[in-house]
């Protein structure tokens, strides 16, 4: 018997008790008539009395049966004032733990596995804020008191945080009402009890609560603060530490509002993104596709020819594009948005006060209300013998140390087998070079479904990527025949040649040399921040890839909103950050995609989920195109229309995501995107697809078998 079914029987035989109560249990003169009756007895057995009367309010309480409130009142009658409040908030607190427990036990797995995700946000402000929120339910009972006992019993919050919260929470009431029971004979009616000024008094203590934790906030804050001295004016509103995604977002927000706004950046504006990242890599992918396609023109029906490729010319498109979209990220053309534009290094002095050093050698002061950390990362060198003094490159270094070659280098070893070492291999391998991939773990893509990392690892060796899992660098260094790398596999040895090393292991947030560590603001690997992207002080804030979780300039775009208006505006309102709806993409051919949870993910957390998947090679577009290899697959919760999580390889997967990140950000099924025309032909129409295999597998048999009979009868 399952524990719901359990509860259920237990919650029918409660239903059942409930009308079997006697009616001169449920009004005050047909509870007066019994104490007139047990009083005689109690005086001769107090003990006894007061033992099954404590019992019994147990197992009322426990039980959830609406007569508690007469008998607190007959605690009041019998035992007077100070007995009848020790029995009653004892025994109150007792059942009401016991009816906690059982719905935990009962209830709580059932309810996670069904509600899991919406559950997750509920939970984290109970953790955060339970005790708060129990001790006002308590006192201002906005839910029946044996309902409070079972939501909570679902969360969670610990039993002896339930039990001591709501004997204090309930002392109150219960004081009341023990109170009135004392006076049993006068009373005409409950509404007599509750005066406007007792409920008002109740109102004023569950608030209070609250009241003092902001007085709280309020004084750690100025602790905080306390050894610091704070202008008595500012020079700016806002001071942003750094000018790529994050930064630039920040500063243009902050200008949009007309607030006095100044951004420190000592390289080039745009960040790793347009420099380093995102423009250049996608630029060399894109000249990589070409390369490909020309080797592959047969299966179009044109000649394939053997690219000759001019990887001088390459690099020269490649710093031709990030010059073409550099203006949009210029000094130029924030200093035309309003916002001050200083080139040079920044440091804080105080949580007011940061101070630039000028690339020209000078240094300026400037004090603001507000600062954010906007500084990102850049990527991390494994502490590997002999690598760093191996002359390797990284995804920053080697768009300037290989642009002046004629010829794309001959071997190339990659570590990583992360988003950036696939994307970086696949291109080299198709501009001609013979690329090893060095992957520590036992497959590329590690975040992906181990399906997408097969799919991928097939995809980059018929491009010629040897890929190598499984196996860790140990050492590197130069001789006469090039660069070599040192491997481990399990008990083995191997050395690799190669003219070119580049590392793709990750990126390590840029921290140092910022004033954290003499202001004391917390970090671990990344700035330590609140929901609000507030740190140890306020006033000071971080965003992008310093703050992190995540690394993608996206994401630091959207921090970077909230960087800005709780810079300028937290300390009137702070807004949390939404970080619900989180969609990636790797670049590589056939790009991968992704939102939400994965299906390896859903397995982990124990999540029941539905996939549903629809193979590319079943587009029309895709066939079309010769680009049918990958799939769309969505995760929904057994038995509902709620997208957890999408995953899409092929071409455009980035592109194609859009339309289930916009589902999921407003809460729209696939119900919906199979209700919405789609053009045809277009690969698009593989979201609709897959939104139609998962129509088809819900269809109730029972309705189709009634529409058949319905069809027979109709033929006559």
């Amino acid at each position: 018997m399952t524990r719901p079914l359990i509860f259920l029987l237990l919650l029918l035989a409660v239903v059942a008790g409930i009308f079997m109560i006697p009616e001169s249990l449920t009004t005050l003169d047909g509870v007066r008539a019994q104490l007139e009756q047990i009083e005689t007895f109690r005086a001769q057995n107090a003990v006894m009395v007061a033992a099954v009367f404590f019992a019994t309010y147990v197992a009322v309480t426990a039980l959830s049966l609406p007569i508690a409130v007469w008998l607190t009142l007959a605690a009041g009658a019998l035992f007077g004032f100070w007995q009848g409040l020790l029995l009653v908030s004892f025994a109150s607190t007792i059942g009401a733990s016991v009816a906690f427990l059982a719905a935990r036990y009962l209830l709580r797995d059932w309810v996670h596995a069904r509600f899991r995700e919406r559950l997750e946000k509920i939970e984290a402000g109970v953790e955060r804020d339970g005790a708060f929120f129990l001790f006002s339910l308590r006192l201002l009972p906005v839910l029946p008191f044996f309902a409070v006992n079972l939501l909570m019993g679902l969360t969670p919050m610990r039993l002896p945080t339930f039990a001591w919260v709501s004997q204090i929470g309930m002392l109150a009431g219960t004081a009341v009402f023990v109170n009135a029971g004392t006076q049993l004979a006068q009373l005409e009616s409950l509404s007599g009890i509750l005066s406007p000024a007792i409920i008002a008094s109740f109102a004023v203590l569950a608030a209070f609560p609250w009241i003092a934790r902001a007085i709280m906030g309020i004084i750690r804050r100025r602790r905080v603060y306390a050894k610091w001295t704070r202008p008595a004016k500012f020079d700016r509103n806002l001071i942003v530490i750094g000018g790529g995604s994050a930064g630039l977002v920040t500063a243009y927000i902050a200008a949009a509002t007309k607030a006095k706004v100044t951004l420190v950046e000592a390289s080039e504006m745009g960040g790793d993104c347009l420099n380093t990242g995102c423009v250049p890599s996608k630029a060399l992918i894109k000249s990589a596709s070409v390369a490909r396609q020309m080797r592959h023109a047969d299966s179009y029906g044109i000649e394939a020819v053997t690219p000759k490729v001019d990887f001088r010319a390459v690099m020269n498109r490649i710093h031709g594009a990030i010059a073409t979209i550099a203006p949009h990220d210029s000094v130029e053309r924030y200093e035309s948005l309003g916002v001050e534009v200083l080139k040079g290094r920044a440091r804080m002095i105080d949580p007011f006060t940061v101070e630039v050093a000028l690339n020209d050698g000078n240094m300026q002061r400037l004090t603001s209300r507000a600062i954010v950390i906007a500084t990102g990362a850049k990527p991390t060198m494994p502490p590997i013998p002999g690598l760093a003094d191996s002359g390797a490159l990284n995804s920053d270094t080697l768009w300037d140390k290989l642009s002046d070659r004629d010829q794309v280098p001959a071997r190339i070893a990659i570590l990583g087998g992360g988003p950036i070492g696939a994307e970086l291999a696949q291109s080299f391998a198709r501009l001609g070079s013979h690329v090893t991939q060095i992957e520590a773990g036992d497959r590329i893509l590690p975040r992906e479904d181990p399906e997408v990392s097969d799919l991928m690892t097939q995809a980059l060796q018929d491009d010629g990527v040897e890929i190598l899992t499984g196996h860790k660098a140990v050492g590197a260094g130069q001789d006469e025949n090039g660069r070599w790398l040192q491997l481990e596999t399990g008990d083995d040895t191997i050395r690799i040649q190669c003219d070119e090393i580049i590392v793709a292991v990750g990126r390590t947030p840029n921290l140092k040399n910022l004033g954290l560590e003499e202001l004391n603001i917390p970090t671990n690997r990344t700035v330590q921040t609140n929901e609000y992207l507030q740190t140890l002080y306020p006033n000071i804030l971080a965003a992008g890839d310093v703050a992190g979780p995540w690394q993608f300039t996206h994401t630091a775009s959207h921090q970077a909103y909230y960087a800005a208006v709780n810079g300028l505006f937290g300390d009137i309102r702070a807004s949390k950050v939404d970080a619900r709806v989180i969609p990636w993409a790797t670049f590589t051919d056939p790009e991968v995609a992704r939102v939400g949870i994965s299906e390896t993910e859903a397995k982990e957390q124990g999540i029941d989920v539905t996939v549903t998947r629809f193979e590319l090679d079943g587009s029309d577009r895709a066939i079309a195109d010769g680009a049918t290899r990958g799939f769309v697959k969505v995760l929904t919760p057994k038995g509902k229309d709620r997208i957890l999580g999408a995953t899409i390889v092929g071409v455009h997967g980035g592109d194609l995501m859009a339309e289930f990140v916009l589902a999921m950000k407003h809460n729209l099924g696939l119900s919906k995107i199979l209700g919405t025309i789609h053009i045809y032909p277009t690969l698009a129409e593989a979201n609709k697809s897959v939104a139609g295999v998962w129509r088809k597998a819900h269809v109730n048999p029972r309705l189709t078998a009634i529409a058949e009979r319905f069809h027979d009868w109709r033929r006559g």
